[in-house]
């Protein structure tokens, strides 16, 4: 899935996505009085592959409701965080996409992040999370 096609899902689905300053983390997602709003700091995203991996995370958070606050257990919020990811996998990674794209060569870890555009460490996350 290509990052504009991202951008296009959060419009259709009336979720604000905003370049916003965060020097703590690359990006965050709210929920308040039932609307969904993201924010990506784009000063610290190093590649456009990490701004689709970004932005699919939090995406993720509002497609699956996956969402806690400062009063969540550490349990709760790696739950939450693994629901996001579960989901920005599954759009930017396809199974049988990959399952395709191993048989046509494509068996290492480089070559399958820029077949799929995404980070080396986004691709580990799935292809482990395949694995699993």
């Amino acid at each position: 899935m290509k990052t504009d096609r991202l951008y296009k899902m959060a419009e259709d689905n009336q979720i604000a996505v905003e370049g916003f300053p965060l020097p703590e983390n690359k990006a965050l997602t709210l929920k308040l009085g039932g609307k969904y709003y993201v924010a990506i700091d784009p000063s610290v995203l190093c590649s456009s592959s990490e701004e689709k991996v970004c932005l699919a995370h939090e995406l993720g958070h509002c497609q699956t409701e996956a969402f806690y606050n400062c009063y969540s257990t550490l349990d709760n919020r790696a739950k939450q965080e693994r629901k996001a990811e579960s989901w920005a996998i599954g759009q930017l990674v396809p199974l049988d996409e990959l399952k395709m794209a191993i048989k046509s060569g494509r068996s290492d870890l480089t070559a399958l992040s820029d077949y799929f555009g995404v980070t080396n460490e986004f691709m580990y996350k799935a292809l482990l999370y395949y694995k699993n």
